[in-house]
């Protein structure tokens, strides 16, 4: 367990740095790291909901697969305020359409903001 969780904040910390140029003038990140069903009828769903994230202020997304289990999945969502975050983490249409493409259990979300030094 413990070199799963090495391996998910290595995972994270690349996305920071690597997504941190097509971000653009995101503030703020959200972390979603959740266990689905099956990753490949998950994804048909999460790319189903691209509008909906886009008309809820997501400007960046990117997907991340843990190296052990495919099914382990940890999102990023960038947006330009945290209130706008928080308001898309607590869609009902959000939590639905989780349901509905096989997420377990309840997601770890978590919110980091820009450093300016």
């Amino acid at each position: 367990m413990k070199f799963r969780n090495l391996l998910a904040a290595c995972v994270i910390g690349f996305a920071m740095v690597g997504a941190a140029g097509a971000a653009h003038a995101a503030d703020v990140r959200m972390f979603v790291r959740h266990q689905v069903a099956d990753y490949a009828a998950w994804r048909k769903s999460y790319n189903s909901f691209a509008a909906t994230q886009k008309k809820h202020g997501v400007i960046y997304q990117a997907v991340y697969q843990s190296a052990d289990d495919p099914n382990d999945v940890t999102v990023i969502h960038d947006f330009h305020t945290l209130d706008e975050a928080k308001a898309f983490a607590a869609m009902p249409e959000l939590k639905a359409a989780m349901e509905k493409s096989g997420v377990k259990g309840a997601p770890q979300i978590w919110y980091t903001t820009r450093s300016l030094k």
